[in-house]
């Protein structure tokens, strides 16, 4: 029975290891970042889209998932001036957040923000906010806010919490997660006929909806086309097997690179590409070397 025993050991040392606040404290930047980049890009038509009478109506995300599951706090807002001050109040919060300042109190909030928000604004979301949302929701839990924060450059807090299991915990989820969106993602594509015959990126590149590089230029170069479908379909359908081994995961993270910057440079998607990037640091655990050389 002693394999009974070392699969039991396996488990505990995944989940229940110790582990310190680095990676994540970068995470937690670069989220909180992206999260206040978000809610600043809806300022300029703030009331347009999310007021009372705006073009997205409250009832709309209702109607579609059902109340209980489409909660909103801005769907109690009916006052412009109040929805300004609301929304004031959770771009601080983002910023704070991503300061890595009252964490146990901004990381719940702003996981909550991003919800709600992403709730409001039904019919007009995309990867981006989904993976801020289950970022931020992870994030809200571990004690992510004394690496890559306010307090350690300002050298309030120099001596770092010892590691906990809350941290692991949240790392898991994060890599879990992580691996459940590539695969779905990878197996969705494989239902599609281009992405077997080599032409599926050039349908992407070619679309003038997205386009913010011109790459038609690839139309004289199909043979480069296929060989970058094929390389998406791998990484995204393989990504959960390859990326646990430590022989293969740096190239799976290498990969994600010029993936990811890619798609966001050629589609105008670049929040996107780059908090999957941020998302894949969870992978990462050689971050905490600026930490410790302080």
């Amino acid at each position: 029975m002693n394999w009974i025993r070392q699969v039991e050991q396996a488990w505990d040392r995944f989940w229940f290891k110790p582990r310190g606040g680095e990676t994540l404290g970068l995470i937690r930047l670069l989220t909180g970042l992206i999260v206040a980049y978000m809610l600043l890009a809806w300022t300029p038509l703030l009331t347009t889209f999310l007021g009372a009478d705006g073009m997205i109506p409250s009832a709309y995300s209702q109607q579609l998932y059902g109340s209980k599951l489409a909660w909103t706090h801005l769907g109690w807002i009916e006052s412009g001036s109040l929805l300004w001050t609301v929304h004031l109040v959770a771009i601080v919060m983002a910023a704070l957040f991503a300061a890595g300042i009252g964490t146990p109190v901004t990381g719940p909030l702003v996981a909550l923000l991003v919800i709600s928000y992403s709730n409001r604004a039904t019919g007009v979301l995309f990867g981006l906010d989904q993976i801020a949302a289950f970022l931020t929701l992870y994030l809200s839990f571990a004690d992510c806010g004394e690496s890559f924060s306010a307090n350690r450059w300002l050298g309030s807090n120099k001596e770092h919490r010892r590691s906990n299991i809350r941290n692991n915990v949240a790392i898991r989820l994060i890599q879990i997660h992580l691996c459940v969106v590539y695969l779905f993602a990878g197996l969705g594509k494989c239902q599609g006929a281009t992405w077997w015959n080599g032409e599926a990126i050039w349908g992407a590149i070619a679309s003038y909806e997205y386009q913010t590089l011109d790459m038609t230029w690839m139309a004289d170069q199909m043979w480069l086309v296929s060989i970058a479908t094929m390389v998406v379909l791998f990484f995204e359908v393989s990504y959960a097997a390859l990326i646990w081994p430590k022989l293969t995961r740096p190239v799976m993270l290498l990969l994600a690179v010029p993936l990811h910057l890619g798609v966001g440079l050629c589609m105008g998607m670049l929040e996107f590409g780059l908090i999957m990037l941020v998302a894949n640091l969870s992978f990462v655990d050689f971050l905490n070397w600026p930490e410790r050389s302080s």
